[in-house]
């Protein structure tokens, strides 16, 4: 039989859906550099003060978290830096996973015209989100300073504890698509969820000053040891053990693989949902 001139899909011989999705993705990084940059642009386009705006809003929310809870939560000078250094962490997560969700679900016009690995709304989220989050890291440096903490050499392997953030956020972010595409309500239950849990997670207040009977709960808070691993490098200043760090980095890689295997698998089915 005469060899066709024509490309053959054999559907057989399709590989995994989540070795798959990632070859896809990495085709399209061109497209996926040009989402993050029109996300970041669009943002602060008609702002007068422009992306400065990244490095004051968790500055004046930080401000009056310090004053309403300092009383409360500790009235020492640095507990300034420590709402922050907990803080960014924390907006990341939340940013990021919701805008996983949305991004898909708004998406869903070009998935009906256009081929696009699937993932890559929830990647071009994350992207978006570190871009914020660098630009956040220098008020943060600034705080830290000027509340009297030093600043040690174990500030210089904070990108670790970022990628194991990044990690994380988008495996959830992930599983949160996976399921809200299906059920659009997730993405607002989410909301109040995040908020149960933000209140859940050591960002305003320390372990110490829950009954010890109660810390079991925080514990279950896989948040609490990617806040804690975050603000170990800025706001204590010390290297985080091998133990901690095999922790973080089996929650945000178990995390991660979960979310994009079922992602991956379900992928083909949600320009028929969204």
């Amino acid at each position: 039989m005469p060899k066709s001139p024509y490309p053959i899909y054999d559907s057989a011989q399709r590989g995994s859906p989540a070795i798959e999705e990632l070859r896809e993705l990495l085709r399209y990084r061109n497209l996926l550099l040009q989402m993050v940059r029109r996300d970041v642009v669009t943002r602060y386009k008609r702002s007068v003060l422009g992306i400065a705006w990244t490095m004051l809003n968790p500055l004046g929310t930080t401000l009056v978290l310090t004053i309403v809870f300092s009383e409360v939560f500790g009235a020492e000078r640095s507990y300034a830096a420590y709402v922050l250094s907990g803080l960014m962490a924390w907006l990341f997560f939340a940013q990021t996973t919701n805008a996983c969700m949305v991004g898909l679900i708004w998406g869903s016009g070009l998935l009906h015209r256009i081929y696009m690995p699937r993932t890559i709304f929830a990647v071009s989220a994350i992207g978006t989100g570190l871009v914020n989050l660098v630009l956040s890291i220098i008020p943060l440096l600034l705080v830290t300073i000027i509340v009297g903490i030093p600043l040690t050499p174990a500030a210089l392997l904070l990108p670790v504890a970022v990628l194991f953030l990044a990690m994380f956020s988008l495996g959830l972010g992930l599983l949160l698509s996976s399921i809200a595409v299906h059920f659009a309500d997730v993405t607002e239950m989410y909301q109040i969820l995040l908020t149960a849990w933000m209140y859940l997670s050591p960002v305003i207040y320390r372990i110490e000053l829950i009954p010890e009977k109660y810390h079991w709960i925080v514990q279950m808070n896989p948040m609490y040891y990617l806040i804690e691993y975050f603000r170990a490098f800025i706001y204590s200043g010390v290297l985080p053990s091998l133990e901690e760090t095999l922790l973080v980095a089996s929650i945000s890689l178990v995390t991660l693989l979960l979310g994009w295997l079922i992602f991956a698998r379900k992928a083909d089915e949600f320009a028929y949902r969204v």
